[in-house]
């Protein structure tokens, strides 16, 4: 087998190639891909900030609790079909190209945001009401399993090998803005809009602006440079890309991407997306206040990106994410204990800050680790398919999973299934080899 396969010391002297990129290009290359990860994570949660507004639309019958299960099923369902999107376009990437690709996946989150947009409710259309927001989710679904494989890979490749961490980690910084800026549209508009009006047809706005911005994503996308690793990898004849090279030749790697992702997707959207329902539901909080907690919270976590991006080019990957997932696996119990019966804005930010700042150790290099662990040819793939499986799995079923056990008595249940997740995240992130030293990813 190559260098690249067995993963030994690449970084020796003299084992690097020259990217050949200008700080200029370096720096259009990162603004650009993480310009387009944001649009696109923005139309993702755009749906999960505006569910407690539009579930009643689809789903009429039931009380709160039972119309947020059945919109969080369908938020489910769209993660299931993210593996058939990282499927489909990893290989795209791999035999396309990284621009190819990131400009397809937004072209396809943009049909999906603008679908939801205009769907009629149940009020109008009965049961196709509910399959219409099915379908838009599926679309939606297979562009972000495009998305995060082609531009985590894209982001790591552009970015220089000293700094790699500090860039690679602005993949999470716009994934949490997206994120955030969702947030904020909501917060907006509960502030400039008649509850009574957000209700019936102001949940709607989000989707309008996110297929809006996803336009001009794609024509910023159509101008990138290519990453030079691809075009590299093409013009030495690398071998084309295939589902069972991922699995024959790195099944090491590829199982400990999906255990990684399944620990760290879970904790994120426990953390952030199914928090704001949390604060709601369970603790007691307004939907407003909910929703001004949880913004803040996001503002802290997306700025800690850069300083841990920063931090694992200092200690190394591996270090970074098991000091994460070890931290999470004792903290997550008590601390969501403390958030259930906690009456204080102040103290419920404090304690969800404390577990973003801990996640952040892993999210920050989780992109970049994978793609370290792969040769050109087959990166993208190798990126987006294990960790777009594990993400459907635990990241998906999260707050359906969280609202079972609210709704069977048992919350506490959810918080200890986080900390065994996470535990086992711990044990395969010591297993890591030392990507700072044994990247695959060969150019600076």
């Amino acid at each position: 087998m190559t260098a690249e396969e067995t993963g030994v010391d690449t970084q020796a002297p003299g084992a690097l190639r020259q990217g050949g990129l200008t700080p200029l290009q370096r720096a259009r290359a990162i603004v650009g891909g993480s310009a387009g990860n944001l649009v696109e994570w923005y139309d993702w949660f755009a749906y999960s900030s505006f569910a407690l507004y539009f579930a009643p639309h689809f789903f009429p019958a039931g009380d709160t609790t039972a119309q947020l299960l059945q919109t969080a099923a369908i938020f489910a369902v769209g993660f299931f079909a993210r593996p058939l999107g990282a499927w489909l376009m990893g290989l795209y990437a791999d035999r396309h190209g990284r621009r190819a690709a990131l400009a397809m996946s937004v072209a396809m989150m943009c049909a999906g945001a603008l679908a939801i947009a205009v769907l009629p409710d149940a009020r109008q259309i009965g049961a196709w009401a509910p399959l219409g927001l099915l379908a838009a989710r599926i679309l939606q679904g297979l562009s972000v399993g495009g998305e995060y494989g082609a531009s985590a890979t894209y982001i790591s490749e552009m970015a220089s090998r000293a700094r790699r961490g500090f860039w690679a980690s602005f993949q999470y910084v716009t994934l949490i803005a997206g994120q955030l800026l969702a947030l904020g549209v909501l917060i907006l508009l509960q502030n400039l809009m008649p509850r009574a009006a957000l209700e019936d047809w102001g949940w709607r706005i989000p989707f309008f602006i996110g297929g809006a911005l996803a336009v001009v994503v794609f024509w910023i996308r159509r101008g990138m440079d290519e990453s030079t690793s691809y075009l590299t990898a093409k013009a030495e004849g690398a071998e084309r890309a295939h589902t069972m090279m991922l699995f024959a030749r790195f099944p090491r790697e590829s199982a400990m991407i999906f255990v990684l992702t399944a620990a760290g997707s879970l904790a994120f959207y426990a953390y952030t997306t199914y928090m704001q329902k949390f604060l709601v539901n369970t603790a007691g909080f307004t939907k407003g206040a909910a929703t001004s907690i949880t913004a803040v919270a996001l503002i802290v976590y997306m700025l800690a990106q850069p300083a841990f991006g920063w931090l694992s080019d200092k200690i190394g990957r591996r270090g970074a994410i098991a000091i994460a997932f070890g931290g999470g696996a004792v903290a997550t119990y008590p601390v969501m204990t403390a958030l259930a019966g906690t009456t204080s804005a102040a103290g419920a930010l404090a304690l969800i800050i404390l577990l973003l700042v801990i996640l952040s150790g892993y999210t920050a290099v989780s992109g970049l680790v994978k793609a370290e662990l792969f040769p050109a040819h087959v990166r993208a793939l190798g990126v987006a398919l294990p960790y777009a499986v594990a993400n459907a799995m635990f990241g998906g079923t999260a707050e359906y999973v969280a609202l079972w056990f609210k709704d069977a008595g048992m919350e506490h249940g959810f918080y200890i299934y986080v900390s065994v997740m996470m535990a086992a995240g711990l044990l395969v992130a010591l297993r890591l080899r030392d990507t700072n030293r044994q990247s695959l990813i060969l150019e600076d």
